[in-house]
Order: structure tokens, then C-alpha cells, then sequence
């Protein structure tokens, strides 16, 4: 049991990249998420089976990164990811395909519109939070060194996970900004695979959007 704690640290280096350290875990996360998301643009169902595994990467490399936003997202985003995993297979006989399968849809205007609105208050409300983590968690902790940058990404993660489990077009937005923003943010805590990865999420979004948008027309 220790040795598998030990390989799952940060502290366990797979390699050095210009005086940064990359560990095992961050590599195996990349791995993970490339591949989920390769799936999920091709609107294939394993992409879930993926995602339970990649969710528990991230919870682990995020608590050992004090990104306690991200960290404490990868539960939620576990129960989201079964959500979509049971829609996408289990479409109501008006939703589905030819092939049975879900369809592809469009927000509306006001509904995006409400979507917007709801993201900056739980932005705000979530931000504020993680910036005074200390006041209410029962230990204490190292406080996160971004709360409102955290957690937008995190808020814009949820939104994009929940469109993505409806299979809604507007989902490949959602995720575009928020790999734009992990960018920034992977950056400035010091992880090295992680910038890589979210900029190879922004290619695979907009691939994942025309290859979506193709099947919602022959829809």
C-alpha cells in the first residue's frame, strides 16, 4: 500500500523538464485525459469509462497541488461523468438516432443566457470561498494561490461536463474556454505536462465542434 501511495506523489519524478519536475502521476493524468477527450470527440461512449479514471488522477494531483477548486470538482464531475455515461446510452425514444443512440441539440439564446448568468455567481460565490478556505475547513490548509481564476475554470468545467453528458453542441465552447484558461493557470503552479495538455484540448475542441456540428446536421 505504501508503495503505490509512494508512485501516486508528486515527489515521484519521472523526469526533469527545463528545471521542473514532472511526476508520474501528472504524466499518467495526461495520458488519461488525452485520451478521454479523442473519445469524446468522436462521440464515442467509451470516453466515460476513461473519465472515472481520469477523475481520480486529478483528485490526487490537485490536493498535492493545493488546488483545492480543481481537487474538490473531480467527485461532482464523477457524478456528472455517470450521468452522461446513462444518457447517452439510455436516450428518451424522441432524443435518439437512427442508430439509437443521443441526439445531438442546441442550447437556446435565453438559455445561454441563464447559463452565463448562473456561471459568474457560482464563480464569485466559489472564489470568495476558496480564498477564506481556512475559515471553514475543520484543518487547516495552504490557500489557494488563485481562488477566483481556480474557481472559474472549475464553475466553466461544470458547465461544460453537464452540456457534454446532454450532448449539447454549445459544450465544445464551454470546454474551449476553459482550456484556454488552464493554460494560464497549470502555468503559473508550476506543472509542465498540464499547459501542454489543455493546448491540445483547444485543437481537439475544435475538431470535436465539426465533427459534432456534421452529425447534428445529418441529424
Amino acid at each position: 500500500m505504501e508503495n503505490i501511495l509512494s508512485f501516486f506523489s508528486v515527489d515521484n519524478v519521472l523526469l526533469q523538464l527545463d528545471g521542473r519536475s514532472v511526476s508520474w502521476l501528472e504524466a499518467l493524468s495526461v495520458l488519461a485525459g488525452l485520451s478521454c477527450v479523442f473519445l469524446a470527440v468522436r462521440a464515442k461512449t467509451f470516453n466515460f469509462y476513461i473519465g472515472y479514471v481520469y477523475n481520480i488522477l486529478l483528485f490526487t494531483l490537485f490536493f498535492q497541488k493545493n488546488l483545492y477548486s480543481s481537487m474538490m470538482l473531480q467527485p461532482i464531475s464523477l457524478v456528472i461523468n455517470a450521468i452522461g455515461h446513462y444518457r447517452w446510452t439510455h436516450p428518451h425514444r424522441y432524443e435518439e438516432t437512427r442508430k439509437h443512440e443521443l441526439k445531438i441539440t442546441l442550447l437556446t439564446n435565453p438559455q445561454r443566457l441563464l447559463l452565463l448568468a448562473i456561471l459568474a455567481g457560482l464563480t464569485l460565490g466559489w472564489g470568495f470561498a476558496m480564498a477564506h478556505v481556512n475559515a471553514w475547513m475543520p484543518w487547516p490548509v495552504v490557500p489557494s494561490r488563485l481562488p477566483y481564476l481556480d474557481a472559474f475554470v472549475v464553475m466553466t468545467i461544470l458547465v461544460a461536463q453537464w452540456l457534454s453528458a446532454q450532448k449539447k453542441l454549445d459544450c465544445w465552447a464551454a470546454w474551449m474556454t476553459v482550456n484556454i484558461t488552464n493554460v494560464t493557470l497549470y502555468t503559473l503552479r508550476g506543472l509542465v505536462f498540464m499547459p501542454f495538455l489543455s493546448a491540445a484540448y483547444i485543437v481537439m475542441a475544435f475538431f470535436g465542434f465539426r465533427i459534432w456540428y456534421k452529425k447534428y446536421k445529418n441529424e
